[in-house]
């Protein structure tokens, strides 16, 4: 497997990449979009600093919370607190619209193209945006929805109404016990429908995504793909950034693009068909445009 050869770093001046990427762009029959966290921390979704300060203040100081993210794994005693932290967390995350237009101009360099996004976000920012819902696939779940703990069939919730009420009405980090989410079925716990464990929730919408996404790469062949990956990391490098270079590997007529700060690379197999640029994804959209 061409994994095991030399990992190459961003190269080449920063304007020469992004004229090349424009090229590849403009060239391209199809363009397949994979996105992770860094897409959305460009877009002012962050989880530290200032905005968890401001968001969080009060958890921050009775908790010792450093981060949201850290946040969402503290052994809280109640669920009561649970849901007090959890319901903020999605308002803020998936309810409310990134402060900086990064989707935006990503939509806006796609549009016109035959493209598909594979993203292990779940903040839903691609569809508030005006993506194309049935061109998106939200591999690792949705803020935006519950899913029974057990759980006791696949099947998912919509759970806006009830995270704004419990938002609302919690006080003292604590929202009503009458508001904690039960499943209509069984009566167990609802919990968020994100990948952590091996009970998440693979309904019928994230089977038709996935068998939409899997028909997209298989009926383009050989034409010449851009596959555009926007700040993924090395969390879970087996959804999008390891199958993006074995497909690029495999396709002479393929393109890899990588926008991220400090993990701009690509395996030396597939340098001649990368563009690495190491830097802020917003700018370099904006540039691209």
């Amino acid at each position: 497997m061409f994994f095991g050869n030399r990992i190459l770093p961003s190269t080449g001046a920063y304007w020469q990449n992004i004229h090349r990427l424009r090229a590849a762009l403009d060239a391209a029959e199809a363009v397949i979009v994979g996105a992770g966290a860094g897409l959305s921390a460009a877009a002012g979704f962050t989880y530290t600093g200032e905005r968890f300060q401001r968001l969080f203040s009060d958890f921050q100081e009775k908790y010792g919370l450093r981060d949201m993210y850290s946040g969402g794994f503290y052994p809280y005693q109640t669920p009561e607190e649970h849901w007090a932290y959890w319901s903020r967390y999605i308002l803020v995350n998936r309810y409310m619209d990134p402060p900086k237009p990064v989707y935006p101009a990503l939509l806006a360099l796609v549009r016109d193209k035959d493209y598909f996004v594979l993203t292990t976000n779940v903040d839903h920012c691609f569809q508030k945006a005006g993506f194309d819902k049935k061109r998106l696939f939200y591999t690792q779940g949705d803020y935006g929805l519950f899913q029974c703990t057990a759980p006791c069939r696949q099947e998912t919730f919509e759970n806006e109404e009830a995270i704004r009420r419990m938002a609302a009405e919690q006080k003292d980090m604590r929202i009503p016990t009458a508001l904690l989410p039960r499943c209509p079925h069984c009566g167990r716990p609802l919990t968020m429908n994100l990948r952590a464990d091996g009970n998440f929730v693979e309904d019928e919408g994230w089977r038709r995504a996935a068998a939409r996404y899997e028909a997209f790469i298989r009926t383009r062949g050989e034409r010449k793909i851009l596959f555009l990956e926007l700040g993924v990391g090395y969390n879970t490098p087996g959804i999008i950034k390891y199958p993006f270079w074995r497909m690029t590997a495999q396709n002479p007529n393929a393109i890899y693009a990588c926008i991220n700060y400090g993990q701009a690379v690509c395996p030396g197999r597939i340098e001649k068909q990368s563009i690495c640029i190491d830097g802020d994804i917003g700018k370099a959209l904006e540039d691209l445009r």
